[in-house]
Order: structure tokens, then C-alpha cells, then sequence
């Protein structure tokens, strides 16, 4: 199994003086150590409109900046949000073969269909958003490769064009889809496309459950994109490694996890009474997204009750103190998060136990969130060094 680093460039109030210009700075430096520490490809996520959650509104300058002071690590976009009124499919060809150039040939695009707050930020037709980010899929590769390109369908129409800058590698970089959802998993499979799943406290089993689908999906391929298959199984999952527990815990992961998934809801503008039910269920979060657009919450009004039943859910119950503004110290979060199988925080010995599981399940890529809440920049260096240092040799 390999790993790569997938990065929100997040940061929770108080912000300190600066924090936008030091925290992308913190960001090139994290991926200078992830370049050193052996890890493969750094994933960018691209958010817009979501103070605190993500400032990676322009991810293909990140990655520019990246490509730029590695020697190794490959850059990934995942996911361009594919719907076209937030990235036209030719621009996104455009500006993907150029980094491909910039970073000489360690590009590899994954596209996402997105939803909620984005949707409503640009105007998306939510009926559509699946179809353009299929048509996205299939038609960018060959943008790249054929000598001109046309295309006619009821969601995009483009005259005959020849369609440059080409990228480096040959034929193309990789394609991936981002994915939540068995419909998603599926998908990815149907198009021969790797897939990048997440995990946002659910169960490896879960995950486990997705991949079957995408496995479905790919023994029944019947429109391939691109030029070449892409068989390969990522997970997005919280890491922080560190030189024991005790330290693990004083560097507040657990804490900052904690906060992710708070804030998560808030940023996507999906209703946390949702949000919750799905973690109940053992489901991945993000699910909740599918039915957001129909619940009155998304206006603001979020009926959810913070009263906390005897028999609900650690996890549930510190998610809703402090969805109240309650105060969780550092050691009952990392109590209640250890014994998730999906969350990897730790000491080296215990932080590859976890990842087992993820192997255990077929996954090819752990994508490791290193940067996430409030963990201080010198404990992300820190924990990216010794990852490096015993997690990785040992799933080479």
C-alpha cells in the first residue's frame, strides 16, 4: 500500500496575525517534508467559500507552488469540483496539462461531483451534476490526446478545437473520482477510473462495503476514460503520528479531529442532525449531502437537538457539546476517537496496527490528513517525518 497526503489548508478561530499568507506558507513546507519523508502524491482538495474549513479555493496554484520545490512527490487535484458552472471541462484540460508541464509529468487529476454550499455558491443544477462530472471524465483525456476535439451532448457543446497545452506524460495523467456514495463508487468502476473514498469516523467496514461497489462497477465496464485503466483504491483518513500516546495526545489530533467533522456540516451547509445520523448508522457523513438540499435547515434553521440521550454514541455526544460551545480537553478526545478503527492517531506501533485494516480491505492508497485543525505546524512536520520513518517502509 502506498501513501500520499491529502491537504484541506484549514485553520479554526482565534486566527493568529497573518494566518491566511503563513498557513499556505506552512502548507509548501509540509509538502517539502512529505517530498523527503517518502510519501507519493499530494492531494489538494478544492473548497470555495469556507472560512476556517479550507482556504484551497485555488488548488492548481498550490500545487504549482509545490511541483515547484519537490523533486518526487507528484501533485493531485481531488477533486476539481466538476460541475461546469464551477469548472468548465476545457479549462480544467487546460490548466491540469500545464501543471503536468510545470511539475514534469507528476500530475494525476481526480475530478468530484461536489454539492450543498458549492451547488448554491455557482448556481449548479443539481440534476445535472452527476452527467457533467461522467462527460468530464471521458471527455478531458481526449482533449489531451486527440489531434482536435468536438463534443455535442445535452450537458456541454463545443465546435472543433484544438485544444493545447498537451501534457507530459503519455498518453495522459491518471484520472480519478472522488466518491462517497455507492451510486459514486460504482461509477468510478464503470469508467475504469481510480477512486478516492472517505471515512470521516465511519467504520473500515464501510469502506470496505464501497469498494465492493467500485469492484462491481469495474467488472462491468462499458465506457472507459481514458486511454488506459486506472485500477487503484484511495482512503482519506485522519493520521498523526507521534513519538508515543501521551504526545499524540498533547498535540491535540484527536481534538482537531473532533473539530473536522464539527465544522464539516457548517461548511457544506448540511443539517447536523443529518450528519449525526449518518455516523450513527455507521455511514460515511458525507451521504447527508444527497437530501440537503431538501431540508429547511439549509436556510438556517437547524432544529436539531443537543440534549444528549443516555445510550447515544460517545462520539455523537462530544460532537454535540460542542456543537453547545462546551470546552473538550485533549484527553477525552483522543478516549473517544481511539477506539475508532478509521481514525489513525497515535503512537508508530499503534498508527500501523490501523493502517493494517485499511490494507486489509484492498485499499492500494492511504491518503493521509496530517494538517487538520489546530495541530500545530511543528507537529505536522513532526508526525509527516516519522511516518516516513516507520509507517511506510513497512507497507512497501
Amino acid at each position: 500500500m502506498k501513501f500520499d497526503v491529502f491537504c484541506e489548508i484549514q485553520l479554526p478561530k482565534p486566527f493568529p496575525p497573518d494566518h491566511e499568507r503563513r498557513l499556505i506558507l506552512d502548507t509548501i513546507d509540509q509538502a517539502r517534508q512529505a517530498d523527503k519523508a517518502g510519501f507519493e502524491i499530494w492531494w489538494q482538495v478544492e473548497h470555495h467559500g469556507a472560512p476556517e474549513f479550507s482556504y484551497s479555493a485555488a488548488p492548481e496554484l498550490i500545487l504549482t507552488a509545490i511541483a515547484l520545490k519537490t523533486e518526487k512527490l507528484r501533485v493531485g487535484h481531488a477533486g476539481v469540483l466538476a460541475p461546469f458552472k464551477i469548472n468548465g471541462p476545457l479549462r480544467v484540460a487546460e490548466r491540469a496539462a500545464t501543471l503536468d508541464i510545470l511539475s514534469g509529468g507528476r500530475f494525476e487529476l481526480g475530478l468530484a461531483k461536489s454539492g450543498g454550499k458549492e451547488w448554491e455558491t455557482f448556481g449548479v443544477d443539481p440534476e445535472t451534476a452527476r452527467d457533467e462530472l461522467r462527460e468530464a471524465l471521458i471527455m478531458i483525456p481526449k482533449m489531451w490526446t486527440q489531434e482536435t476535439f468536438s463534443w455535442d451532448s445535452k450537458v456541454f457543446q463545443m465546435p472543433e478545437r484544438e485544444v493545447v497545452p498537451r501534457p507530459v506524460q503519455t498518453p495522459h495523467p491518471r484520472l480519478w473520482q472522488t466518491a462517497s456514495s455507492p451510486d459514486s463508487f460504482r461509477m468510478a468502476g464503470e469508467l475504469g477510473v481510480g477512486v478516492l473514498g472517505t471515512t470521516l469516523f465511519s467504520p473500515v467496514s464501510f469502506m470496505k462495503a464501497m469498494m465492493d461497489e467500485y469492484e462491481k462497477g469495474f467488472g462491468q465496464r462499458q465506457t472507459q476514460a481514458g486511454r488506459f485503466l486506472n485500477h487503484q483504491k484511495g482512503v482519506f483518513t485522519f493520521v498523526h503520528v507521534a513519538e508515543s500516546r501521551k504526545e499524540a495526545i498533547a498535540n491535540g489530533a484527536a481534538k482537531a479531529a473532533l473539530w473536522y467533522v464539527h465544522a464539516a456540516p457548517i461548511a457544506f451547509k448540511v443539517p447536523r442532525s443529518i450528519w449525526w445520523d449518518t455516523i450513527r448508522a455507521g455511514l460515511n457523513p458525507h451521504l447527508a449531502r444527497k437530501s440537503a438540499k431538501e431540508i429547511a435547515a439549509l436556510e438556517g434553521a437547524d432544529p436539531t437537538s443537543l440534549e444528549i440521550a443516555p445510550d447515544e454514541l460517545p462520539v455523537i455526544a462530544v460532537l454535540k457539546r460542542m456543537a453547545r460551545g462546551e470546552e473538550i480537553s485533549n484527553e477525552e478526545a483522543h478516549e473517544v476517537l481511539e477506539p475508532l478503527d478509521s481514525v489513525i492517531i497515535g503512537d508508530p506501533d499503534h498508527c500501523a496496527a490501523k493502517v493494517r485494516q485499511y490494507q486489509s480491505i484492498g485499499a492500494d492508497r492511504l491518503m493521509c490528513l496530517l494538517q487538520f485543525g489546530r495541530i500545530p505546524h511543528d507537529a505536522v512536520m513532526r508526525s509527516t517525518a516519522l511516518a516516513g520513518e516507520h509507517l511506510l517502509p513497512q507497507f512497501r
